[in-house]
């Protein structure tokens, strides 16, 4: 039972959190077109570079990882 309260609260508070970052991403559009357009386009610019550093990252560590296991069995 405990259990189930904590993930209601656990619940309710990512949905608070969501319900005010969405109202905020509102207002500031409301107020401030612009800016927030060039920021969250930043933002989200950002966001794909790192995914796709991380997959090259990803994919040099894995090519790494086989190379040493290849060795090692020889």
């Amino acid at each position: 039972m405990r259990n189930s309260a904590i993930t209601r609260a656990n619940y309710a508070i990512f949905l608070a959190l969501l319900t005010l970052s969405g109202a905020t991403m509102v207002w500031l559009f409301w107020h401030h077109p612009i800016k927030t357009l060039i920021g969250t386009a930043a933002v989200l610019i950002g966001l794909g570079i790192s995914a796709r550093l991380a997959r090259a990252i990803e994919a040099e560590a894995v090519t790494a990882s086989d190379l040493e296991h290849g060795e090692r069995s020889v």
